[in-house]
């Protein structure tokens, strides 16, 4: 398969704000532990639709997240990580065959209205300061499995499971990436069986993944540095607008 192919009818400049963009959404993803997958459907469903999406940050995300693992690993709690992975990984792939299953339209409300949900529920589920256990955090993990297999920008969720069952700092980040990289596993496994990765897809992926590698390192040398309620402000404007759009364009 021609990965070049994928970027056919695709402008250079266009190539070159999807990279910027990841290299952003990158970057944030490092001091917050989310964004790539709020951050990136703002930029490619109006580029190649929203079926492909989930698919493409799927495969991104494992460039993404190992980075970020090598980036904190020492970080990184293995036994909790164990224990979403357990619990999430059949209704993962489940999510992810029913998302194979939408239409274009579909795909974009879905997607669209995750997007939109994520900052009312990181902020209230920051705002109550909930405080689970191991039992707990597999209950949680296997309603996630579901939304992390067919919608993009449900991250916001594993890290409030994350920070409730008693991590803090890199230590989210790094155990979220552990986790992240196997549920991208099992959901390019079902895209693939489903016949949903394409020259587009795969050219998309590898575009955002190479660019997000630096993208770790470069947040991990400013953490200290960046004012985190400012990015956070920002990414939840842009996160809130753009899935207002995409749901507005799907209706329409």
């Amino acid at each position: 398969m021609n990965l070049l192919s994928g970027f056919a009818d695709i402008s250079l400049l266009q190539i070159l704000l999807v990279a910027v963009v990841a290299l952003f959404a990158s970057v944030i993803g490092g001091l917050a532990g989310y964004g790539t997958g709020a951050l990136m459907p703002l930029v490619l469903v109006p580029l190649v639709g929203a079926e492909p999406v989930v698919p493409i940050i799927a495969i991104s995300s494992i460039f993404t997240n190992l980075s970020r693992f090598v980036a904190y690993l020492r970080y990184a709690d293995r036994r909790k990580a164990g224990i979403v992975i357990a619990a999430a990984v059949v209704t993962t792939a489940l999510g992810a065959y029913g998302f194979t299953r939408l239409t274009s339209a579909g795909a974009a409300i879905l997607i669209g209205s995750m997007l939109v949900l994520s900052v009312p529920l990181r902020r209230l589920l920051r705002r109550r300061s909930v405080r689970i256990g191991d039992t707990g955090l597999a209950a949680g993990a296997v309603g996630y499995g579901v939304l992390v297999g067919g919608t993009s920008g449900s991250g916001v969720i594993l890290l409030s499971l994350l920070m409730a069952a008693g991590l803090e700092g890199a230590a989210v980040i790094a155990t979220d990436a552990v986790i992240s990289l196997a549920t991208s596993a099992v959901k390019i496994s079902v895209f693939g069986l489903a016949g949903v990765v394409s020259a587009q897809v795969l050219a998309f992926a590898v575009l955002i993944g190479a660019i997000a590698i630096p993208g770790a390192f470069l947040a991990k040398a400013f953490v200290e540095r960046m004012p985190m309620h400012i990015h956070t402000a920002i990414l939840d404007a842009a996160v809130i607008t753009g899935g207002i759009v995409m749901i507005s364009s799907a209706l329409r």
